[in-house]
């Protein structure tokens, strides 16, 4: 394969609809939430990325995609830019912690199953005090912090533009990096719902995950088969649906604020066509082939209808088939709080499905009340 034909495919597969669909399906393969997953995960040897073979081959194959991108004069405007340098540190820090801690989680699960102690294992009287012993640590590593900062600062140019013009608005007009993941948020929800209520629920529920967990395995020692299903839900949330979009929103976005591949040519007169239509519009006028109700909840009924099955009727389904050892083991309050936090999750990819396949834009659509879901 040609330099150039390996670029087009990059670029192909790169589309949002590909990409977060590869990495949807691969997910479970290579963070088995099941014992059928965990079959398949074995057989096929995705385990083998867990090891330091697979580890120094995913840091070699990161490496040459920026190399490539380095020689290609597309992708080297937006690679060298200094705004967009954390993006190229977060991908390669992502890989390799996540690298390690599955890594050393394979390894005591490997020694709890001959009955060993895991390699984190201290004697309950062998104490670490946190003066002077965590103190020092923390302060040498604070050090060395502030003298990579230092470097960096002198190094690499602050991403410092001209002063603001109103006359002139910057097209892509991007987020700082770490605020991407929301800005693309933006694209499937409302503001109110993407920059709001969506962030809210992350914080709170990154902060309820203690009181929510009632497994007393895994405590204080790196492990996977013990705390799989937990494991495999959080790094989901993490890497596909927060990272993910991070990198879409720096790599992938171009102006107009549409989708182009990391080598293609950024064209501003590009033209795609968004027959963005609501839930509404879908059933009133394209099924039913009526106008549109003028009372605001006839209109939007179905909209309503759906979300409360979401948010209520499904949750009740899944008591009685799927998650009732799940609701006996964890209890009414816990339940309620992992079904809020895991149903808000689903949204997003749902909703991102329901744009790209039937481009849908609102299930529900009140702009009489600045209301949308």
């Amino acid at each position: 394969m040609s330099l150039a034909a390996l670029k087009s495919v990059i670029d192909a597969i790169s589309a949002p609809t590909i990409s977060f669909t590869i990495l949807t399906v691969a997910f479970p393969f290579f963070f088995p939430p099941t014992d059928w997953f965990e079959k398949i995960h074995r057989k096929l040897g995705f385990w083998r990325l867990w090891t330091k073979k697979g580890g120094i081959i995913g840091l070699l194959l990161i490496t040459a995609f920026f190399v490539l991108g380095y020689f290609d004069k597309n992708f080297n405007i937006t690679l060298t830019k200094p705004d967009n340098f954390p993006i190229v540190l977060l991908i390669y820090s992502m890989f390799f912690y996540i690298w390690l801690g599955m890594y050393k989680a394979y390894q005591n699960d490997e020694r709890l199953n001959a009955g060993l102690k895991p390699n984190e294992y201290n004697d309950p009287d062998d104490k670490v005090l946190v003066w002077p012993d965590l103190v020092y640590i923390e302060f040498i590593a604070l050090i060395l912090f502030q003298v990579f900062l230092i470097v960096w600062s002198i190094l690499v140019a602050a991403p410092i533009e001209e002063p603001a013009n109103p006359a002139a608005t910057p097209n892509p007009s991007k987020a700082p990096w770490y605020f991407l993941g929301l800005q693309e948020m933006l694209v499937y929800f409302d503001p109110w719902l993407a920059g709001v209520l969506f962030p809210t629920m992350i914080i709170l529920g990154l902060m309820a995950i203690p009181y929510m967990d009632i497994n007393k395995k895994g405590d204080g020692y790196y492990t996977f088969k013990e705390r799989r299903v937990a494991i495999f839900i959080f790094m989901y949330g993490w890497i596909v649906l927060w990272l993910f979009l991070i990198v879409i929103g720096t790599f992938f976005r171009g102006p107009n604020w549409n989708f182009f591949g990391p080598f293609e040519y950024w064209d501003t007169h590009k033209v795609v066509a968004l027959n963005n239509v609501n839930l509404s519009e879908l059933f009133w006028v394209k099924l039913l082939g009526k106008g549109l109700p003028s009372n605001i909840l006839v209109r939007e009924s179905l909209g309503f209808i759906a979300v409360f099955v979401y948010l209520f009727v499904l949750p009740v389904i899944l008591i009685k088939t799927k998650l009732k050892g799940t609701y006996e083991t964890y209890g009414p309050t816990r339940f309620v709080s992992i079904m809020i936090f895991g149903l808000g999750m689903l949204a997003l990819p749902i909703k991102m499905y329901l744009r790209w396949a039937i481009n849908l834009k609102y299930i529900v659509a009140i702009p009489e009340w600045f209301f949308n879901i």
